[in-house]
Parts: structure tokens; C-alpha cells; sequence
């Protein structure tokens, strides 16, 4: 259980930050950046909540949960030290890709096939998932450059390839099953 009674520590007054092994690096290091993109992401999802309803309330509600899993993992770089550890860090599963893959088959499963490129928009709650979509990819793009300097668990990358997949076909639900997809007409404005 977290206990948190102090919310201000002056530990990063000058630019560096603590990771979840307590080593300190800057707060521009590929890591922070990445899991801080996952903490934005997990407050546009939020946002993307207040419009939501249903079961789509609820998978967003698993999200998010997930989310917060996420920011645990990749805060954590000793990922040699795992069974040593004082603390054994909460690492991304294969589970929570498969159920991803799940809903998105199912979600798919009701929508016409794409014939051109959508446009983010349609409902309010579309265009939500679309920001949530393209925060998920950046996050990805981040997780993958932190991997460059220190090991990061192979799940946190599929979860997020696949999370923005999720949000491409949740946003296309939310515009009435696809209907009010807002459709890309290349060269409209030329």
C-alpha cells in the first residue's frame, strides 16, 4: 500500500529525479519522459472517461489501472535484479496484451472495414480516444528510445502498440460504430 503524507520533497529542486530503484537521474532522461507520457496519457484517459459511458466507462477504468501499472515498470531499470529485489517490481504481462487483442477483436467485430484513412473526430468521445491514441504512440516512440540505454521489459512496448490500437478502434465505436467516422479526402483542398 502507498502512503503519501508529504506531497513535496525538494529532492528535485535541481533537475533530477528519483527513479523506482532509487537511482537519480535527470528528469529529461528517456525514462522519466517515458513514463511521464504514460502518466499524461493516463489524464487524457480520464478526460476521455467524463464522456464515456457503459462499457466503454468501464474498459477505460481498466486502462487507466493498467496505466499506473505501466509507470511502475518502467520506473524500475534493474531489470536483472527483479528476484533480489527488496520490492519486486510490478512488471507488464503478456495477460494484459492478450486482453487488449480481446476487446479490439471484439470491438472490430461490429464495424465495417476502412475504405480510407479516418480524420481524428466524430463525437466528443472519439475525438477524446484520439488524443489518447497519439499520446499512446509517443509513449511508445519514448519507451523504445529509453531501451536504448538501459533494459525495459519487452511487454511495455507490445502494451503500448497495442493500447493505441485499442484507442484507433475504440474512437471508431464511439462515432456510431464507425458511422460518423470522419474520412480522409486525400487532396480535398487543393
Amino acid at each position: 500500500m502507498v502512503v503519501l503524507n508529504k506531497i513535496y520533497t525538494r529532492t528535485g529542486d535541481k533537475g533530477d529525479t528519483a527513479l523506482g530503484d532509487g537511482t537519480r537521474v535527470a528528469k529529461y532522461d528517456a525514462r522519466v519522459s517515458a513514463y511521464g507520457t504514460t502518466d499524461e496519457l493516463n489524464a487524457f484517459v480520464g478526460v476521455a472517461r467524463l464522456v464515456a459511458t457503459g462499457d466503454m466507462d468501464t474498459a477505460l477504468a481498466r486502462i487507466q489501472n493498467d496505466l499506473f501499472d505501466l509507470g511502475a515498470d518502467l520506473c524500475r531499470p534493474d531489470m536483472d535484479n527483479d528476484a533480489s529485489a527488496e520490492y519486486p517490481p510490478l512488471r507488464m504481462i503478456d495477460a494484459q496484451i492478450i486482453r487488449l487483442e480481446q476487446e479490439i477483436d471484439a470491438m472490430n467485430d461490429d464495424l465495417d472495414p476502412l475504405r480510407s484513412f479516418i480524420l481524428p473526430g466524430g463525437t466528443s468521445l472519439a475525438a477524446h480516444l484520439h488524443v489518447c491514441r497519439t499520446v499512446a504512440r509517443r509513449g511508445e516512440r519514448l519507451v523504445v528510445e529509453s531501451a536504448l540505454n538501459a533494459p525495459v521489459n519487452p511487454e511495455a512496448i507490445k502494451f503500448l502498440n497495442r493500447l493505441s490500437d485499442w484507442f484507433f478502434v475504440a474512437a471508431r465505436v464511439a462515432n456510431d460504430g464507425g458511422k460518423a467516422d470522419v474520412l480522409w479526402i486525400p487532396g480535398a483542398n487543393r
